[in-house]
């Protein structure tokens, strides 16, 4: 193994140790203040987790086509965890219509990861 590829695992896995501790968990929407909001955020950080699984499978499986692909695939996976910040802000302040374009936007973020992370090198 070369250098250069065990520092590249190593960083893997501590990319994948530290998204670990970031996955949603169950949540109880009927005690939030707006369960139907809360409820669409929560389905989206499932997105989120979901999409950076794929992209650590890929990225430790050495995959992923290319550096550059690996960078914009992490620009996405780390956009859609701002916007699911947002997306909750939005849900505790009753604002539906943020809510739903917020998780939109996620969903492009995740889909394009997720995209991205099947990509093979040739």
């Amino acid at each position: 193994m070369t250098y250069a590829r065990a520092i590249s695992l190593i960083g893997g896995l501590t990319i994948l140790l530290s998204a670990g501790a970031l996955q949603a968990g169950p949540i109880d929407a009927t005690r939030h203040p707006h369960p139907e909001n809360i409820q669409m955020v929560h389905e989206a950080e499932h997105t989120v987790d979901k999409a950076w699984e794929i992209y650590h499978r890929a990225a430790l499986g050495g995959t992923i086509a290319s550096p550059l692909l690996q960078a914009v695939i992490e620009q996405h996976l780390h956009d859609a965890r701002t916007l699911v910040s947002q997306a909750q802000e939005a849900a505790d302040r009753g604002d539906k219509a943020q809510v739903e374009r917020l998780v939109g936007e996620i969903k492009i973020h995740t889909a394009q990861a997720i995209e991205g992370s099947k990509e093979q090198k040739k």
